[in-house]
């Protein structure tokens, strides 16, 4: 069971997944999360490195929708500067919000990638609806009160997995 916490990959940030690298995976689409993936979870709108990525994936065909357990106005006021699809109140990491992303993306599982800095929403919720999964480093070390709890829970995984071998970077 934990092996479904075990991310495909890991990168330092989203900025460092490019759309060579994608399409050379065969990837077309991108599911991502928003806080600590994106942006620190308490800004509210994209830095120009994320607005200058999202142009980047338009321009190479690449669709971008962002995923997010946040309410509607966060998510909102963050994507729609972007013209990114979004989907709020998704409930990860049941896969219902994942996989009708993935229907209004009109692509394939094999397509997309999900990419998240959490283990028990982004990695866990990407892998069970069969998804290529992608972890990023957070962006801060500050969260809001259930991610805190979710990261002691995913540092006790994270250790598990780093002890048997399972994964060989190293935690921030």
């Amino acid at each position: 069971m934990l092996t479904k916490f075990l991310p495909n990959e890991h990168v330092k940030r989203v900025l460092d997944i490019t759309p060579a690298k994608l399409r050379e995976m065969g990837i077309k689409g991108v599911i991502t999360d928003l806080d600590n993936t994106l942006v620190a979870w308490d800004v509210k709108d994209a830095t120009e490195e994320v607005i200058d990525w999202f142009k980047e994936m338009k321009e190479n065909e690449i669709k971008v929708t962002i995923i997010s357990n946040n309410d509607k106005e966060r998510v909102s006021v963050f994507s729609e500067p972007l013209e990114a699809p979004f989907v709020y109140s998704a409930r990860k990491p049941l896969v219902r919000a994942f996989n009708r992303t993935a229907k209004q993306m009109d692509l394939k599982k094999e397509e997309i990638v999900v990419i998240g800095d959490q283990l028990l929403t982004d990695v866990l919720g990407g892998n069970f609806a069969g998804f290529h999964t992608i972890l990023v480093v957070p962006i801060v070390e500050t969260d809001g009160k259930i991610t805190r709890f979710n990261r002691m829970i995913e540092r006790r995984i994270l250790n598990w997995m780093h002890k048997k071998g399972m994964i060989s970077w190293e935690d921030k």
